[in-house]
């Protein structure tokens, strides 16, 4: 935003500072108005023509924003990507747990990202680890769904569940 000497461009069409409007002037005049009010000239359309500009406080106009801009990042959500790890000899305590958490974490909002880890000779037999990514998604399809389909990448199995 261009303020009182940066505008250049002439004429303008010249908004008051309670919204009213004074019509169009050139910079000099604008701008004398805008001081014998206490106030500054701040260029609100530049592509329009002639150029709006606006009678106004900068910097309470600028604080509000800043103000606006706070407020609104304080409302909104980011949404992590939050990790299980299983193995395909999972017991079933130990899946339960995993799968707890895992809804934890879904209904707080966020993305599961389910991975399986397989070690050695487990390698050699990847539906055994279809098996046990097909159940988590099975037990948390009330809360989820699934994102990204179980795939097989080295010795990672990985699916993504977001919230439903």
């Amino acid at each position: 935003m261009r303020v009182n000497r940066q505008i250049r461009i002439s004429p303008l069409r010249v908004i008051a500072a309670d919204g009213a409007q004074l019509g169009i002037m050139d910079v000099d005049t604008a701008l004398a108005a805008a001081v014998d009010q206490g106030l500054d000239l701040v260029e609100v359309a530049p592509l329009a023509r002639p150029p709006v500009v606006r009678i106004m406080d900068y910097g309470k106009f600028k604080f509000e924003q800043a103000k606006m801009a706070r407020q609104a990042k304080k409302k909104q959500h980011v949404i992590h990507l939050k990790e299980v790890k299983f193995r395909p000899g999972i017991e079933e305590h130990d899946f339960a747990t995993k799968t707890r958490h895992a809804r934890e974490f879904l209904a707080e909002g966020n993305k599961v990202k389910v991975t399986l880890m397989f070690r050695g000779r487990q390698i050699a037999h990847p539906e055994l680890g279809r098996v046990v990514v097909n159940r988590v998604a099975a037990a948390l399809a009330d809360v989820a769904k699934v994102e990204t389909e179980p795939k097989f990448e080295g010795k990672f199995m990985t699916m993504i569940l977001t919230p439903k």
